[in-house]
C-alpha cells in the first residue's frame, strides 16, 4: 500500500476517509486478491511504473506478479498439473512476458486483463508441452492407425469415404516423405505442439516450418496422384 506520510495506515476494512482527512494522509486504494492486497493503478500507471524508460517500480512488479498469480489459480482452477509450484512458475513467466510486451498494450482494455491473458496463454501452452514432453516422436509414428483397403466405397456412405482417403493418406505418408517430413507431419497432425516437435527433433523453429511445410505439399501431391483432390478432402471431413 502506497503512503505518503510514515504513519500506518489502519487495518484493511475500515473506513479510510475521516482518518485520512484528519491526518492529511494519500492513500492508494488497495483491492485484496487473498491474503496481498493489491494498489488500484491505472493502466497509465501501470505502464509509468513498469516502464524500461525509468527506474522499474519493485512494488508495481510485485504487485503484477501477484495479480497474475491469482488470475492464473483462477483460469486453472481444477487442474492437477497446476499446483503452486507451477503457478508461481507461470506467474514470473507471465511477468517476464508482460515486461518485454509493454509496448504491444493497446489499452483498449485493463492492463491488469491484458497481463493475465498472457499469463493464462503461457500457462496453457506449458501444459500442452508438459502432456507430450514423454511421448516420442518414433512412438507417434507407430502408433499411427493402421492402414485401411483403398478399395472405393461401394455405397458411397462418408464413412468409408473417410477411410479411403485416410488410408491414400497413410500410403502417401509412408511412400512420399521422407522420415524425418513424416516425423513431423504425423506429430503436428496428432497435436503436438511445435515446440515440442522442434525441440524433440533438435530443429529451430524456422526450419521445423520449412520440413512441414515440404511435408504437406508431397502429401497434397500423393493425394492429388491418387485421384483425391483437396476439395474432396475437406468436403468428406468437413473442414
Amino acid at each position: 500500500m502506497a503512503i505518503v506520510s510514515g504513519r500506518r495506515p489502519p487495518s484493511p476494512g475500515l473506513d479510510l476517509s475521516d482518518d485520512a482527512a484528519a491526518s492529511g494522509l494519500t492513500l492508494a486504494l488497495p483491492i485484496f486478491l487473498g491474503a496481498n492486497p493489491v494498489t488500484e493503478r491505472t493502466n497509465e500507471d501501470w505502464l509509468r511504473s513498469l516502464s524500461e524508460m525509468a527506474a522499474v517500480d519493485d512494488a508495481a512488479v510485485a504487485d503484477l506478479r501477484e495479480v497474475l498469480r491469482r488470475g492464473l489459480r483462477r483460469a486453472l482452477s481444477g487442474r492437477a498439473a497446476a499446483d503452486d509450484g507451477f503457478i508461481e512458475d507461470m506467474a514470473q513467466e507471465g511477468v517476464l512476458k508482460v515486461l518485454s510486451g509493454l509496448a504491444m498494450f493497446r489499452g483498449d482494455c485493463r492492463f491488469t486483463t491484458w497481463g493475465i491473458t498472457i499469463a493464462v496463454r503461457v500457462a496453457f501452452t506449458e501444459l500442452r508441452r508438459a502432456r507430450w514432453r514423454d511421448v516420442s516422436l518414433d512412438r507417434l509414428v507407430e502408433d499411427a492407425p493402421a492402414r485401411c483397403p483403398t478399395t472405393p466405397p461401394a455405397d458411397g456412405s462418408s464413412q468409408d469415404a473417410r477411410q479411403a482417403i485416410l488410408a491414400a493418406m497413410h500410403g502417401v505418408l509412408d511412400s512420399d516423405l521422407t522420415d524425418r517430413q513424416r516425423q513431423a507431419l504425423v506429430a503436428e497432425l496428432r497435436g503436438m505442439p511445435q515446440a515440442e516437435i522442434a525441440a524433440q527433433m533438435g530443429l529451430t523453429r524456422n526450419a521445423l516450418y520449412k520440413l512441414t511445410h515440404d511435408a504437406r505439399q508431397n502429401l497434397k501431391r500423393g493425394l492429388e496422384a491418387a485421384g483425391i483432390s483437396g476439395d474432396e478432402v475437406r468436403s468428406t471431413f468437413d473442414l
